[in-house]
């Protein structure tokens, strides 16, 4: 045992040696490193690539956010109305059409000393960007029970009073810089394609159009030739400066700032509420034709029936009457 140990200790030890023989005599003696620099170049050259297009990036300009495309031209709609039984159900239905109608600001004028409570909850409630105005009719301009509706004009100060406050309003904001839009003029008991606004949306001047079962005929409109008006055909008055119906043109707002004594005549003759508007801001030869070229029907002046109450009547005589809580 004590020889196996020896002879162990002895092949160890030289072993050892040997090997300690060998590193010393390869100092000093030239390294075979060829991959080793080929890894080391490789590194080298894709750091430089890195740093390169680092520099490139730097060179090119921050990026910015893609401008916002331009909103379309607002459409502000003058409505006037009064309080009577079918009035909620009335602005529900136009409401309604103009929640369809994109960048469009409502102007609800009542004919009404102050601002009524069904009127101001019923425009919280409709979703629409709105202004609410009031202002009565003098009650020697009003119609009277039994009055045709065609005796004395209807709607001319609320009207007015929409135009006043675009003009203190939309004047003010942009001073010199008149804002860009349109005015409509839309009564709460027609009806309106959608397709109408859009068509107004590019007013210039003032834009007309046919407006259908108007003036005891199938419909009343500008005729256009070489895309110019050059009459209208209506059955009353042809010859009145301009024998429109309301629902059937829109103002440019530049042209409403523009022209600040334009307004509608309470005391005009009838069938020239229209007329005494228009004829401060335009000539026929400038009106530009929409609804292709003033062929196709896009507003019906309709007018919901006056509902008949003799059985409500009836019953408030007898103390049974609806109650008067529940608003209509």
């Amino acid at each position: 045992m004590r020889l196996k140990l020896k002879t162990v200790f002895v092949l160890y030890f030289t072993v050892s040696l040997l090997g300690l023989i060998y590193a010393l005599m390869q100092l000093g003696q030239r390294c075979d490193c060829t991959e080793h620099d080929a890894a080391r170049d490789r590194t080298i050259s894709r750091l430089r690539g890195e740093l390169h297009s680092l520099r490139e990036q730097m060179k090119k300009p921050e990026p910015t956010n893609p401008p916002k495309p331009a909103l379309p031209p607002t459409i502000h709609v003058i409505t006037p109305t009064y309080t009577r039984l079918v009035q909620k159900a009335e602005l529900t239905r136009l409401s309604q059409t103009l929640l369809h109608v994109r960048q469009l600001h409502w102007i609800l004028v009542e004919d009404s000393p102050h601002k009524t409570v069904l009127v101001s909850e019923f425009l919280v409630r409709s979703g629409l960007t709105y202004t609410h105005l009031h202002v009565p009719t003098p009650r020697e301009s009003k119609l009277q029970e039994g009055d045709p509706s065609w005796l004395k004009p209807r709607g001319a100060e609320q009207r007015n009073e929409g135009l006043r406050w675009l003009r203190e309003t939309a004047g003010g904001r942009q001073g010199a810089q008149l804002e860009e839009g349109v005015v409509y003029f839309a009564d709460d008991d027609n009806t309106y394609s959608l397709q109408l606004f859009e068509e107004m949306r590019g007013t210039q001047m003032v834009s007309v159009w046919p407006v259908g079962l108007v003036g005891g005929m199938r419909y009343e409109r500008p005729v256009v030739e070489q895309g110019r008006v050059v009459r209208f055909h209506t059955g009353w008055r042809p010859n009145r400066p301009f024998p429109l119906d309301m629902a059937g043109f829109a103002v440019s707002l530049r042209l409403v700032l523009a022209n600040p004594d334009a307004h509608f005549d309470g005391d005009a003759p009838m069938g020239f509420l229209e007329s005494s508007f228009l004829q401060g801001l335009v000539t026929m030869e400038e009106l530009e034709p929409k609804a292709d070229m003033c062929t196709k029907v896009l507003v019906w002046h309709t007018r919901t029936e006056k509902p008949k109450m003799k059985r409500e009547d009836a019953l408030q005589k007898q103390g049974l009457g609806s109650d008067p809580g529940v608003e209509v």
